[in-house]
C-alpha cells in the first residue's frame, strides 16, 4: 500500500516566487538554473546526463576518490547524532553513501535531502530509505539563492546535542562565489563540517585545462536537457541554437556558458506577460565554473571557510573538499 509523503517548501519555491524568478529569468535573458528542474522530465533528463557524462559515475579513480574522502570525512565527526543536509541532493546517490558510513560508525543519523524540485528530493529520499526510517528523513524543497532563513529553517532538523554534515556535490560550479560562499558558511556550527565537490579545470594550464573539459557539457544530452526549458515555452528548434563558450569570470575563475542564440524573432508568453526576442539575441541558458584547487581554497577562505582535506582524482577533474567555518 501506498503512503502519502510530507515534503515541506520553502516559501522562495512557492508559485507567485517561481513565477515572479521565471519572468526575470526571460526579461533579463538570464536563466535561473532551477528551471531547469522543474519538472520530471527535466528531472528525467538531469539524470540519464549525470549517469552517461558524470566523472562519479564514469571514472573508477574518482569512485576512489569519493570513498577516500567519505571514510575520512565520517571519521573527523565525533559527535554521536548527525544530521545530514543535502544541497542539491539530486538523486541522492553520494548521500546514501555518507549514511551507510556514517551508520556503520554507529552514529544516529537524519537526513534532509533538499533540492530546488520537488521530484529530486522524493528521488533522493526514497534512496534514503533503504538506510534510514520514514520519520529521520525530512525532504525540503527551496531556492538556496533567494531563501533568507535558511540556517534557521534547517536547525529545524538538527540533533539538540549533535553535529550537521552539509554536503554541496556538484553544485558549487552553478552559482556565483559571492552569492553561494557565504551562505554556506552560515549554516556551520562549530562540530559541523561542509562536504562539497566541484568540476576541475585539469592540468597547471587553466585555460588548456578548460578546452579539454568542454566535450563535457558541448554533447548530445546536455543540450537535450538545457533546451527543454525553452522548448516547453513554445519555441521550436528552428528558431535558433545553442552554443558553448568559454568565459572568464568574476575573481579570475573560467566557466562554460551555454546561449541559445535566436536565428528567428520570437514571442513568448508566460502568465499573462509576452516577451519580444529578436533575430540575433540570446537567452543564457546555464553556466558551469571550473575551479582549481587553489582558487577554491582562496575563495572559501575570503567567505569564512577553511579547508581541513581535499582530495583530488588523477585526472584532475574533480575535487572533494571537506571544510569547516573559521
Amino acid at each position: 500500500m501506498t503512503t502519502s509523503v510530507q515534503v515541506a517548501i520553502h516559501p522562495s519555491q512557492f508559485p507567485d516566487n517561481v513565477r515572479r524568478d521565471l519572468l526575470a529569468s526571460l526579461r533579463t535573458r538570464r536563466v535561473n538554473h532551477k528551471f531547469h528542474y522543474d519538472s520530471v522530465k527535466q528531472t528525467q533528463k538531469w539524470l540519464a546526463l549525470h549517469e552517461t557524462h558524470s566523472p562519479a559515475r564514469r571514472d573508477k579513480n574518482c569512485l576512489t576518490t569519493y570513498d577516500q574522502a567519505f571514510n575520512q570525512a565520517t571519521a573527523q565527526i565525533k559527535a554521536r547524532q548527525v544530521h545530514v543536509i543535502g544541497l542539491g541532493c539530486g538523486g541522492g546517490q553520494k548521500d546514501v553513501q555518507l549514511l551507510k558510513l556514517l551508520k556503520g560508525w554507529g552514529k544516529e543519523v537524519s537526513y534532509t535531502p533538499s533540492d530546488v524540485s520537488v521530484a529530486m528530493a522524493l528521488v533522493a529520499r526514497a534512496a534514503a530509505l533503504k538506510i534510514l526510517p520514514p520519520e529521520k528523513c525530512f525532504p525540503f524543497v527551496c531556492d538556496l539563492v533567494t531563501a533568507e532563513d535558511l540556517p534557521e529553517t534547517l536547525a529545524q532538523g538538527r540533533p539538540f546535542h549533535g553535529a550537521s554534515l552539509v554536503t554541496f556535490f556538484g553544485m558549487i560550479p552553478n552559482f556565483e562565489p559571492r552569492q553561494i560562499l557565504p551562505k554556506l558558511a552560515t549554516l556551520l556550527h562549530p562540530k559541523d563540517y561542509l562536504l562539497f565537490s566541484a568540476n576541475l579545470a585539469p592540468g597547471d594550464n587553466y585555460a588548456t585545462g578548460m578546452e579539454k573539459i568542454l566535450p563535457q557539457y558541448n554533447n548530445p544530452l546536455t543540450r537535450d536537457w538545457l533546451t527543454a526549458f525553452l522548448f516547453d515555452l513554445g519555441v521550436e528548434r528552428r528558431n535558433g541554437q545553442l552554443r558553448f563558450t568559454i568565459e572568464t569570470g568574476g575573481m579570475g575563475l573560467q566557466r562554460v556558458v551555454a546561449r541559445y542564440h535566436f536565428i528567428r524573432a520570437r514571442q513568448i508568453k508566460v502568465s499573462g506577460q509576452e516577451f519580444s526576442i529578436a533575430r540575433g539575441e540570446a537567452i543564457r541558458l546555464f553556466f558551469s565554473y571550473r575551479y582549481t584547487p587553489g582558487l577554491a581554497a582562496k575563495l572559501l577562505v575570503r567567505h569564512g571557510l577553511e579547508v581541513c582535506q581535499q582530495w583530488i582524482t588523477t585526472s584532475g577533474e574533480e575535487g572533494v573538499f571537506l571544510c569547516r567555518r573559521k
